[in-house]
C-alpha cells in the first residue's frame, strides 16, 4: 500500500450569528445550490489561512477564531486522487457582506435552510457542522453508485 497519495485540499466555513447562518447560492453548474463559502487551499497555505482568505473573497467578511469541526472526503472514481474538504465554523466576523462571482451570499435562519435548493449532499454536510458527535462526511463509489455516510 502506498504511503502517499494525491489529494485536492479544500475548505468550507459556516459563519453564524445566533440562529442565523451565512449561505451562498452557488452558480457553478458542477455544484449549484445553497452551501457555505469556501474553496481550494493554495500550495504552502495553512488550512486556517485558506478558509479566512476564501470567506473574504466570496463574502467580503473577515472571519477569525475559526474552528475545525469536521471533514468531507471521497476518492475520485478511478482512484486517481482523494478530495478533502475541511469544515470550519465561526461566529466572529467583521466587514460588509458582499456577493462574488461564486454566487449570492445572504443570511438565513437555520430553520429556513430546508426551504431552499441545497447543493447536492449539503444536507448531510450540514449535519457534521451542527452535531458535535459527528466529524466526517464520507463518500465512496461502489457497484456504479455513490454511497455516503456521516460518522
Amino acid at each position: 500500500m502506498a504511503e502517499k497519495e494525491t489529494c485536492v485540499l479544500t475548505n468550507m466555513c459556516m459563519v453564524y450569528d445566533g440562529d442565523r447562518i451565512l449561505v451562498q447560492d452557488r452558480v457553478n453548474p458542477n455544484w449549484p445550490g445553497i452551501t457555505f463559502p469556501g474553496g481550494h487551499v493554495e500550495r504552502g497555505e495553512s488550512f486556517v489561512d485558506s478558509v479566512i482568505r476564501e470567506v473574504k473573497e466570496e463574502t467580503g467578511l473577515t472571519v477569525s477564531n475559526v474552528r475545525l469541526c469536521g471533514v468531507k472526503q471521497w476518492n475520485h472514481r478511478d482512484g486517481e486522487y482523494r478530495y478533502i474538504v475541511f469544515f470550519f465554523k465561526t461566529d466572529t466576523f467583521s466587514g460588509e457582506l458582499k456577493s462574488s462571482e461564486e454566487g449570492r451570499v445572504f443570511w438565513l435562519r437555520k430553520d429556513e435552510l430546508k426551504n431552499h435548493t441545497l447543493a447536492n449532499g449539503f444536507d448531510l454536510m450540514y449535519e457534521v457542522f451542527e452535531k458535535d458527535e459527528l466529524s466526517e462526511n464520507f463518500y465512496w463509489f461502489e457497484n456504479g453508485l455513490w454511497n455516503k455516510v456521516n460518522k
